[in-house]
């Protein structure tokens, strides 16, 4: 083994840790920012809980997509879509910020994690448009759990992500579920 290859590793995972550091407009329950690598990991423990009713995807891959797709977030941060503009280059900026971050690894690597990256920012799969949808569940279920009604943009809530949460009668249902806890806290 390279050694080299394992010092690029290991410069990796201590730049990826960033991520961990990098604040989202979500509110934990106990009152905190949320950071994007709680967000990362709630969206894979929510694609893990849902695999028996995706028998037909891979969901090795599934989890790879979710791992990667906010990564680039460590470098420049996270963008609420509510702040987002149109005609904006986020994704442009955020997958440059992500070939940064892995730089350091080997060639074949980065150009898989690239790749995944795309994948989900595209859509490109059935594995990609189902992250696509768990990532924007994700969201307003934090929304929904986390203590503030000033900070969060409830009435966007209820139509944000649709295209993607609609993916099929699962990501459907669970987005319905979520709605009424949204609509019950713009209702207090």
């Amino acid at each position: 083994m390279n050694n080299n290859y394992l010092l690029g590793i290991l410069d990796f995972i201590k730049q990826a840790e960033l991520l961990k550091n990098t604040l989202r407009s979500g509110i934990t329950s106990s009152g905190r920012p949320e950071s994007t690598a709680e967000h990362s990991w709630r969206l894979c423990l929510l694609a893990m809980t849902l695999e028996g009713y995706y028998p037909q995807l891979d969901i090795a891959r599934l989890l790879k997509i979710c791992i990667i797709h906010d990564l680039g977030e460590a470098v420049n941060g996270d963008i609420p879509a509510i702040a987002q503009q149109p005609g904006t280059a986020k994704s442009s900026q955020e997958r440059h910020d992500l070939s940064l971050l892995l730089k350091t690894l080997a060639q074949a690597q980065q150009e898989e994690f690239l790749a995944l990256w795309d994948e989900y920012e595209t859509a490109a799969s059935p594995e990609a448009k189902l992250a696509k949808a768990l990532d924007k569940i994700e969201t307003l279920l934090q929304h929904t759990q986390g203590e503030c009604p000033e900070k969060i943009n409830y009435p966007f809530n209820l139509d944000y992500g649709r295209l993607y949460t609609d993916y099929d009668a699962i990501t459907a249902e669970l987005r319905a579920i979520i709605d009424i806890d949204t609509a019950s806290i713009i209702h207090k």
